[in-house]
C-alpha cells in the first residue's frame, strides 16, 4: 500500500492515478478482511474500488490526461500535511491495543448494544440495527455523498454532450 501511495504521489498521468487509487482501495479492502471487518471491506471495495473509480474516470473524460507541473515547489502544503500526519500518529498512541478485551468499547459500548438492542430497536440482526438505527444519520450522510458525486458526474457528462451538438 505504501508503494502504491508513493507512485500515486509521483505520477502526473491522471488515468494512472485513478487506476492506482482503485488498486489502493482494493488493497485496503483486503486489509479490512484480514482484520475481520468484512462488512467494511465490502463497502470499501464497492465504493472505493468500484464506484469512485468509475466516477473519476467519467470526470477524467472531461479533462486532460496529464496534470500540469506546479509553478513553484509546494513546501507549505507538504509541511501542513506532515504536521497533520504527525498529530494523527501522536493521537493514536493513547488508544488501546487492537482487540484488547479491556478496551472501553468492549466494556461499555458492546454490552449495551447486545443487551438493549432488542427493546430499543427490535431488529434481530445487531449489525443492521447499529447501522440503521444508532448510526442512521452517519449512514444517510455516506449515502448522500455517494449520490451527490454520481449526480455531479452525470451533470458534467450531460453538459459535455450538449456542447458537441451543432
Amino acid at each position: 500500500m505504501s508503494i502504491t501511495v508513493l507512485v500515486i504521489a509521483r505520477s502526473r498521468n491522471l488515468f494512472g492515478v485513478i487506476v492506482l487509487s482503485g488498486l489502493y482501495s482494493f488493497l485496503m479492502a483486503t486489509v479490512l478482511v484480514a482484520m475481520d471487518a468484512v462488512d467494511v471491506a465490502m463497502t470499501e471495495a464497492s465504493v472505493g474500488a468500484g464506484i469512485s473509480t468509475v466516477l473519476l474516470l467519467g470526470a477524467l473524460y472531461l479533462c486532460k490526461s496529464e496534470e500540469a507541473r506546479p509553478v513553484q515547489k509546494p513546501w507549505l502544503p507538504l509541511a501542513v500535511s506532515m504536521a497533520v500526519g504527525a498529530m494523527l500518529v501522536y493521537g493514536t498512541l493513547g488508544l488501546p491495543e487492537f482487540s484488547d478485551p479491556k478496551a472501553p468499547i468492549h466494556v461499555h459500548v458492546v454490552p449495551r448494544y447486545l443487551n438493549d438492542i432488542k427493546k430499543e430497536v427490535d431488529v434481530p440482526n445487531v449489525v443492521t440495527a447499529v447501522l440503521a438505527s444508532y448510526r442512521g444519520y452517519d449512514t444517510f450522510g455516506e449515502t448522500s455523498v455517494v449520490f451527490t458525486a454520481g449526480a455531479g458526474v452525470i451533470a458534467l457528462l450531460r453538459r459535455r454532450r450538449k456542447d458537441r451538438q451543432p
